[in-house]
């Protein structure tokens, strides 16, 4: 492994570690659109709401199993802070859906594979389903759409010479 990949690594493990102390500091209709960026940095992408809210998105895949959505509303304060790998944000994927669809409802995956032969494309996540490593995956066609989803024990957790 070369020095870069090592110290990005260490990095990601050592933000989603500090995730719940920094949770714990943000109260909802109290914490401003600054406290949540302190603390969590500039978003990896900004959803703008029907009402005119703004969602931000801190996934903390590869390496972790959650990912964070924190809406912002439109009086400056923070109104909703979620962990969206779940299985009831999983069930909302259905087929047909778009891929920009499925980023806006559970976040970045931890991987995206394209398989030629299947002409398909499949984007996998990370998440705990109790004390539970597990894997979930969204197959799209080549047109962006949901095809199929799937939910497994995560390979890394449970391979020989895994952890």
């Amino acid at each position: 492994m070369g020095f870069r990949f090592t110290w990005a690594l260490a990095l990601a493990l050592l933000a989603s570690a500090c995730d719940p102390q920094k949770i714990s500091e943000l109260e909802e209709g109290v914490a401003t659109e600054a406290d949540v960026k302190k603390r969590f940095g500039e978003p990896a992408e900004v959803y703008v709401e029907p009402d005119g809210a703004r969602t931000f998105e801190y996934p903390r895949q590869p390496e972790g199993q959650v990912n964070y959505m924190i809406t912002i509303g439109t009086d400056g304060k923070m109104s909703a802070l979620r962990q969206v790998l779940k299985p009831a944000n999983f069930a909302k994927i259905v087929t047909g859906l778009d891929k920009a669809a499925v980023r806006r409802l559970i976040g970045r995956p931890a991987k995206m594979q394209t398989f030629a032969l299947k002409q398909q494309e499949v984007w996998d996540w990370r998440f705990l389903d109790g004390a539970q490593a597990q894997q979930f995956s969204v197959s799209f066609d080549m047109d962006g759409k949901v095809v199929s989803t799937a939910t497994t024990a995560d390979p890394r957790e449970n391979t020989v010479g895994g952890k």
